[in-house]
């Protein structure tokens, strides 16, 4: 079983936040294919790197969501979906191998 976490921008490039219905959209198509998701909204993380000499930030929520069997030709395809939806270079969708207890 992995555990795939979408880490999601709440403001546009330019500081503008994203529409509402962007997160709703694709937290119901998570729901509707896998069962279930978590969804860390209340509390956004921040994100912090550096680009040249400029330390950037983003405010992040976080879906979580726990698959099996492993499809990683449609988490590719999703991340460069998200990617457009958010207008993102780059969205991270990672997935880590869990074992439940």
């Amino acid at each position: 079983m992995r555990l795939v976490q979408i880490l999601l921008p709440i403001y546009s490039n330019t500081g503008a936040p994203f529409e509402q219905k962007l997160f709703t959209d694709l937290r119901d198509e998570l729901v509707e294919r896998f069962g279930g998701i978590t969804a860390y909204t209340r509390a956004p993380v921040h994100g912090l790197w550096q680009e040249c000499e400029q330390v950037i930030r983003d405010d992040l929520i976080i879906y979580e969501i726990m698959v099996e069997p492993w499809d990683e030709r449609w988490w590719r395809e999703l991340r460069r979906s998200l990617e457009s939806r958010f207008q993102q270079q780059s969205v991270v969708v990672r997935a880590h191998e869990i074992d439940l207890l």
